[in-house]
């Protein structure tokens, strides 16, 4: 059985999600004294599971394997009524790649955002993560916006 199946992450999924999470931020370089802390893996863990949260999170199952996941979450905005949708975090097992995870984790996000009323999902990536980015070109339009931050 090779059906991928998109779903809502589950409290059973913890040890699988957590290994995901880990390749995630190994990809981005978070790891050893740069490492999410503890603290905030739980906190977020524990969000996905309260319904006064606007986090949410989707994983990829196949026969019980879980092979990505997303993480999204709604906000206000200043320039419309309805919610926007960010899609945070994106993650593919490696062995899973180029498999069509990543294309269905995305579309997975703009149902749940179309449900919620929501005109928009948007996300960023990595200027070097050009794997990703032919997928992004394909499933979205590249804004002309640029990220700024002051990390404290």
């Amino acid at each position: 059985m090779n059906t991928i199946v998109i779903r809502d992450l589950a409290p059973a999924d913890r040890l699988q999600w957590e290994g995901l999470w880990a390749g995630y931020n190994a990809f981005y370089g978070r790891q050893g004294d740069t490492a999410v802390p503890a603290e905030v893996i739980e906190t977020t863990w524990t969000r996905f599971f309260d319904p006064a949260e606007p986090m949410h999170a989707l994983v990829a199952d196949r026969a019980g394997t879980l092979l990505g996941l997303t993480h999204y979450l709604f906000h206000r905005s200043t320039i419309q009524l309805q919610p926007t949708c960010y899609l945070q975090d994106l993650f593919t097992a490696e062995a899973a790649r180029g498999t069509g995870i990543g294309r269905a984790l995305i579309e997975a996000v703009y149902a749940r955002a179309r449900a919620a009323g929501s005109p928009r999902v948007y996300w960023q990536t990595h200027e070097t993560n050009t794997t990703a980015m032919r997928l992004y070109d394909q499933v979205a339009e590249r804004s002309c916006f640029l990220v700024y931050r002051k990390i404290f």
